[in-house]
């Protein structure tokens, strides 16, 4: 096969690089390793910025999101005794969405099919070739035959344990494993509050998020190692109650089936640079965060929307500039949303230092009794601009 961008991993960041650069007349195939089904049955994030938001609207995929997402004007953050709520809307002026990644992963397979335009899915064996010459390639398996694409740029969009990240020789590399991970369940039940819950509490941190009106989605700090199957429906419930403050004030928990249950290791991870000759990263590709902050999916649509006219200059004008650019200008918004992931990571979540728990408690309560401290998180949370 013969294209201008040859995109390895199908998930959100490499769907929406393929719609962008066919709406300016560049040409792509993506190859990924799992099945359709697979990538777009995976619950990951589920909070957008507006910059996000506003992208995808632009690109004509906002119909649905704009239908069925729910928007939200802040956050609540709480610990035992007191729950505050942030408005982002009345501090910065710009508000989040509430609309799965799977729902995003829909729109963009929906959108990709409509167009006529190719993904491979269930390859094996992909490994990236001439990354430094002209005419960069990617080969792959399919039916047990090799295949090959030539392309003019290749970029990988297949998260931290594809090919594309290793094939970058002697990046600089910055990691941190948190000492704490999250236990993460759907439940088939209305959200028990209007918007997110973000709880500090002595037995680990809590957060009651939700997917639809009628699916919540809920997680409890445990430490690293946990299975699964060792936190039954029951003790599950119980710690949510108490850690999100049921009855606290008159607010109520309320419980129901619960249709899946994960265990999501916490980490940071940021890779320098984001390009190696014809070869481009994005997405977790080249960084990781915690989903603290909400900026996992987020940081991938920043990348993308950097990347896309970046290539589409090189491509159709020869102009190299924004291509050049690239991985500095991405890293800058990379390390600041690192940053915050971090410090909302360290804010909440609970070590049994209790010198650490009082910096904690007076953080929190800075931030929710502080213009300037909440204003910070807000800017943050909400999203910065594209091009920050």
């Amino acid at each position: 096969m013969r294209t201008q961008v040859a995109i390895v991993g199908a998930g959100p960041a490499g769907l929406l690089l393929a719609h962008l650069l066919a709406a300016e007349g560049v040409e792509s195939v993506v190859v990924e390793s799992r099945s359709e089904e697979y990538v777009a049955g995976r619950i990951r994030a589920g909070i957008l910025e507006q910059s996000t938001v506003d992208l995808l609207r632009y690109a004509g995929l906002g119909d649905r999101l704009d239908r069925e997402g729910d928007r939200h004007r802040g956050i609540h953050l709480q610990w035992p005794g007191e729950r505050h709520h942030l408005d982002f809307v009345d501090l910065v002026g710009r508000a989040v969405h509430v609309y799965g990644q799977t729902e995003v992963q829909k729109d963009l397979v929906a959108a990709r099919r409509a167009a006529g335009q190719q993904v491979v899915y269930e390859v094996g064996d992909t490994a990236l070739h001439d990354l430094k010459t002209d005419h960069p390639s990617v080969t792959f398996t399919q039916d047990g035959e090799e295949q090959r694409i030539t392309a003019d740029v290749v970029v990988g969009c297949d998260g931290s344990f594809g090919p594309s990240r290793s094939a970058l020789p002697s990046p600089s590399t910055w990691a941190r494993t948190y000492p704490y991970s999250w236990l993460g369940v759907l439940a088939d039940v209305a959200p028990s509050t209007d918007e997110l819950i973000y709880a500090w509490h002595p037995d680990g941190f809590a957060l009651h998020s939700m997917r639809s009106a009628t699916v919540s989605r809920l997680y409890l700090q445990v430490p690293n190692g946990t299975a699964p199957e060792e936190w039954s429906d029951d003790r599950i419930w119980a710690a949510l109650r108490d850690r999100l403050g049921h009855g606290q004030d008159g607010w109520a928990m309320t419980d129901g089936p619960i249709t899946e249950k994960s265990v999501l290791p916490m980490r940071s991870f940021v890779q320098s640079p984001m390009r190696h000759g014809r070869l481009f990263l994005a997405g977790d590709a080249a960084h990781i965060v915690p989903p603290t902050g909400a900026k996992g999916l987020n940081l991938a649509v920043a990348d993308v929307a950097l990347l896309a006219p970046a290539l589409v200059d090189l491509l159709r004008k020869d102009d190299t500039r924004l291509a050049d650019a690239y991985s500095d200008t991405a890293l800058r918004r990379v390390w600041r949303c690192t940053h915050f992931s971090w410090w909302m990571t360290t804010m909440l979540h609970t070590g049994g230092d209790p010198f650490d728990e009082q910096l904690q408690l007076s953080q929190l309560r800075w931030v929710t009794s502080s213009e300037a401290g909440a204003t910070g998180l807000a800017e943050n949370y909400a999203g910065l601009p594209i091009g920050f």
